[in-house]
């Protein structure tokens, strides 16, 4: 069985290095192209097996529902990390334009390093490094990317009803200390999941797949037990 990740917003297949080294099955989808969420689903069901296990992580996990959306009996198992389920507020989605125009105007790099990428860790001896890793993805991904991915997250709708319809085992993953999708919001999604299980990483913030890898890829390994 094929483990499909799809990474969050600047993100690539190295968001999920260590979990490329330990799941020999996986493979990763980035959408680079498409500015909806339902594009980018879409996307991953042309691309991907006709049966699947399907992680995603923060804006990979708004992808990841969509697709269950469209097509729930292809989805085996999924996973969703540090993510959210509900539209975008008024008040982030005012945040983004000067983002956008800041990016579309060449400052990119400064966006992501001064307004974005700081409240993505916990604090940790990795954390330079992993912020470097960020930016470097961020700035080889490039602004019209950023402008896609951000006027598809701005204009992405509730998925409160998809969650109460997910018929596949259900993981919902959070880092302990992650400020941008906190850990009461994943506890909302497992009570709307049938058969989720929610799991929390220890010293970890919004991307535990690289700040607490072992952790969590323990813990993918328990929800993969049975492929």
């Amino acid at each position: 069985m094929t483990l499909v990740f799809l990474p969050g917003l600047m993100c690539d297949e190295r968001l999920f290095g260590p979990q490329l080294k330990a799941f020999s099955n996986a493979t990763v989808i980035t959408s680079t192209k498409s500015d909806t969420i339902t594009e980018m689903a879409q996307e991953v069901l042309d691309t991907a097996p006709d049966r699947f296990a399907l992680a995603g992580l923060s804006m990979g996990g708004i992808v990841a529902m969509e697709v269950v959306r469209l097509a729930p009996r292809r989805v085996e198992r999924l996973a969703l990390m540090d993510t959210n389920h509900r539209a975008e507020t008024a008040k982030v989605r005012a945040n983004r334009l000067p983002q956008i125009e800041a990016a579309m105007a060449g400052n990119l790099a400064s966006v992501m390093r001064n307004e974005m990428k700081p409240r993505y860790l916990a604090d940790g001896p990795e954390k330079p490094k992993i912020l470097d890793l960020c930016m470097n993805m961020a700035i080889d991904l490039g602004p019209e990317v950023f402008v896609r991915q951000s006027n598809a997250l701005m204009n992405r709708f509730d998925q409160t009803k998809t969650l109460q319809m997910v018929i596949c085992r259900t993981l919902v993953l959070c880092g302990a200390e992650d400020q941008l999708c906190p850990v009461s919001t994943h506890q909302d999604m497992v009570e709307l999941v049938p058969n989720a299980t929610l799991e929390i990483v220890s010293a970890a913030g919004h991307l535990p797949t690289l700040e607490n890898s072992t952790e969590t890829n323990a813990v993918l390994s328990r929800w993969l037990d049975g492929f």
